[in-house]
Formats: structure tokens, C-alpha cells, sequence
């Protein structure tokens, strides 16, 4: 294991070093790395590292959602809010409704087959969008106008509501059905998951405070890690209530973290925020190298020119639902592309659930995970290279 931790580190840290000299996303350089180094390339990566990939990209992206949240204010939250909350449902479904109208046509499959492929590929990647949202707030891009603001609680959302309507729909074609109370599960997982998070960030707030109070003042990097064991606990216990009530975790702990730069002072959240980042240098290179060695390219190849059309076409429903969303806003129109943009990659959730389908014996599993994989390879270089390429253009500095 070792080993492949060193070859992930090192082959990722050189992707993306190579891919910054041709002007091109560092996660670009990294996906690529992990295909290269996975199972359906050169096989370089022990399988014991394979087996607990999953848990490993989701420590990392707790990592990146805990410093969003120490970046995160209030005042913006409530600046943003019936767009963002527009955000978090309408695009997906335009591109799911895209999906149910079309890919019936362009892949002769019935109507919940193609509900189930639009539930899969309609989730935003947050491991791509988040960490970029971050660094526009921190350098001041859109901010008076809370573009990255708006975009991160939208992309934050939008995850827990596609996740939820997979599972309905999977649960249907396995014979399940449907019912009203999976579909509520949706505002509950959000309410629950944003009301655990601010209770977690009040209770450390209150146990930090009352060291300082006995004269113990507590270091950041005790801190640090205090809270970061706080988000994990608040992740695995989303499985724990998983049959009990729906609740989200990844919310859960952006909640928490904004809930503890409100409560503390803006030195403390700031230096909070800093050793976060740090510690995302490493947990960004684990991330995407480990949802590169998750593609099989084989299943890319398989897809065929249809595949890429239908996902075009997608993408342009849900771009059509972005606009929706923005509709009545203070946006300007390179505002308003930009959000557009930042709406089209796709990655960590189509790696952790693209291969259920095929796995659960659906007629559909094998065209499903060639969609993900495809959906992958497509659209996370894309909308990186995009906002990347674009920003300075389109968000003004405030």
C-alpha cells in the first residue's frame, strides 16, 4: 500500500505540474495519472488501496467542504438564496427530463432505464467545483454579487437531491416502486443534515471555548484535527441512520464549519481555513487520482459517438435550467456563463455510483456505466478548463 501511496503522490504531483506548464487544469494531469496507473491500464496500484478508494475520496472531499464552510458567511448565504436553492434541484432535472425524453430514442431503452442513466449523470461534481469556488472567494471574484457564494451551496445541494432520486428510481426498477416518502426524503436529508452540522460547529465552538476559559488555550493544529475527526463521524453517521431518517453528511459538515467561523473569531476561522488548504494539497492529488484508476477506458471506447451526443445534449438542457435558475438576478450575462460553466463537470458522484446499476443485474448497468465513465472523461476537464480559462473575464474582482 505504501507503495502506491507513494506512486499516487508522486505521478499525480507530476501530471499536474506538466498540465500547469501547457496551461491546462492540474486535475486533468491527475485523472489522467490514475488511469494510467489503474487496474484497466498498467495496474500499478495494490488492491488493498483500490478496496478503501471510496473512503479515501471522501475524506477528501470532506476536507475541501470543511474549508468552504470556514469561507462561507451568512449575509452571503442569505444573498443567494432562492437562486441557490433553484440551483440545487432545476438543473438536474432539466438534464434528467433530457435524458427520459431522449435517450429512449437514441438508445432504444425504456423510460425508467433512461431515468436511472439521467439520475447518475445529473449530479455536479463538487470535488471539481468546490475547491474553485474556494479560491474565488478567497481572491474576491464575484463575490459582491456572491457568484461563488451562489454556485457552491447550489453544487453542495444538488448532489444529496440527484443521489436521492437514484435511489427511487433504482428501487422502482428492482420492483420496489415509488412512494411519497422516498421523495421527501430529499428536504429531510437537507433540513437534518444542515441542522446536525450547526449543532456539531456550536458544540466544538463550546468546547474550545471552554479550554481557553481553563487556561489550556488550544492549538490550531489540535483544532484541526479535532474537527476533522467531527466531519468523518458526521459522514459515517449518515450510514449509521441511513434506515432510521435521511440524513446528509457532506451538508452536515459544511454546516458545522460555517457554523464555526459565525461563532469564532475571523483570525481563528482564517487560520482554520489555512490549515485546511494545506492539508488539501494532498487530499486533492488522492482524490483525482483515485477517480481516474475508477475509469475503464474500455467502457469509454464502448459508448460510441451516440453516447457523447446524448451527453451534449444533456448539458445543454441543463444549461437551459442554470439560466432558469438566474433568472430576476442582479447577474450580468458574463455572471450568468460563468455559473453555467461551473455546472457542467461531473466526477466523484458518477465514480461512487456508476456502477450500481450493473452491479443490482439491470438490463441498462453496462450502457449506464459507460455513460459515467464517458460523462467523466468528458465534462470534468471541461468545466475545470472552463472556469479556469474564464473567470478573470467573466467575474470582476471585488
Amino acid at each position: 500500500m505504501l507503495t502506491s501511496l507513494a506512486l499516487i503522490l508522486l505521478a499525480g504531483l507530476a501530471a499536474a505540474s506538466v498540465c500547469r506548464a501547457l496551461r491546462l487544469p492540474p486535475m486533468v494531469g491527475m485523472l489522467a495519472a490514475g488511469i494510467l496507473l489503474g487496474p484497466h491500464a498498467l495496474n500499478l496500484l495494490d488492491g488493498s488501496i483500490l478496496g478503501i478508494s471510496a473512503d479515501l475520496r471522501q475524506m477528501a472531499l470532506v476536507i475541501i467542504l470543511i474549508k468552504a464552510g470556514l469561507s462561507l458567511r451568512p449575509a452571503d448565504l442569505k444573498q443567494v438564496g432562492r437562486p441557490a436553492l433553484l440551483m440545487s434541484f432545476l438543473p438536474a432535472s432539466f438534464e434528467i427530463a433530457a435524458f427520459v425524453l431522449l435517450a429512449p430514442m437514441v438508445f432504444g431503452v425504456n423510460r425508467l432505464e433512461a431515468a436511472i442513466m439521467g439520475s447518475v449523470l445529473g449530479a455536479v461534481s463538487p470535488a471539481v467545483v468546490v475547491p474553485r469556488m474556494v479560491r474565488l472567494m478567497e481572491e474576491g471574484r464575484g463575490v459582491g454579487k456572491g457568484v461563488p457564494q451562489l454556485v457552491l451551496a447550489g453544487a453542495s445541494l444538488d448532489d444529496v437531491f440527484v443521489i436521492v432520486l437514484f435511489g427511487t428510481f433504482l428501487g422502482m426498477a428492482q420492483g420496489e416502486g415509488a412512494s411519497a416518502a422516498g421523495l421527501a426524503r430529499v428536504p429531510a436529508s437537507i433540513l437534518l443534515g444542515i441542522a446536525g452540522g450547526i449543532l456539531a460547529g456550536l458544540a466544538l465552538h463550546l468546547l474550545f471555548e471552554a479550554r481557553y476559559m481553563r487556561g489550556g488555550a488550544v492549538r490550531n493544529s489540535t483544532k484541526t484535527i479535532v474537527i476533522l475527526s467531527a466531519a468523518f463521524l458526521l459522514v459515517a453517521l449518515q450510514g449509521t441512520l441511513e434506515h432510521v431518517v435521511p440524513f446528509s453528511g457532506l451538508l452536515a459538515v459544511m454546516a458545522m464549519a460555517c457554523a464555526l467561523r459565525v461563532r469564532s473569531p475571523g483570525p481563528v476561522a482564517a487560520r482554520l481555513s489555512e490549515k485546511f488548504g494545506k492539508l488539501w494539497i494532498a487530499a486533492e492529488v488522492l482524490l483525482f487520482v483515485l477517480v481516474g484508476a475508477a475509469v475503464e477506458i474500455r467502457y469509454t471506447l464502448a459508448a460510441g459517438w451516440r453516447a457523447v451526443l446524448m451527453i451534449l445534449l444533456a448539458l445543454v438542457f441543463r444549461s437551459a435550467g442554470v439560466a432558469l435558475c438566474l433568472l430576476g438576478t442582479r447577474l450580468n450575462a458574463g455572471e450568468r456563463l460563468f455559473c453555467v460553466i461551473s455546472y457542467l463537470p461531473k466526477a466523484t458522484v458518477q465514480a461512487a455510483i456508476g456502477g450500481v446499476p450493473l452491479a443490482a443485474g439491470l438490463p441498462c448497468g453496462r450502457l449506464v456505466l459507460s455513460m459515467a465513465v464517458l460523462a467523466i472523461v468528458l465534462t470534468a476537464p471541461l468545466g475545470a478548463w472552463g472556469m479556469d480559462a474564464f473567470y478573470r473575464r467573466l467575474l470582476r474582482r471585488d
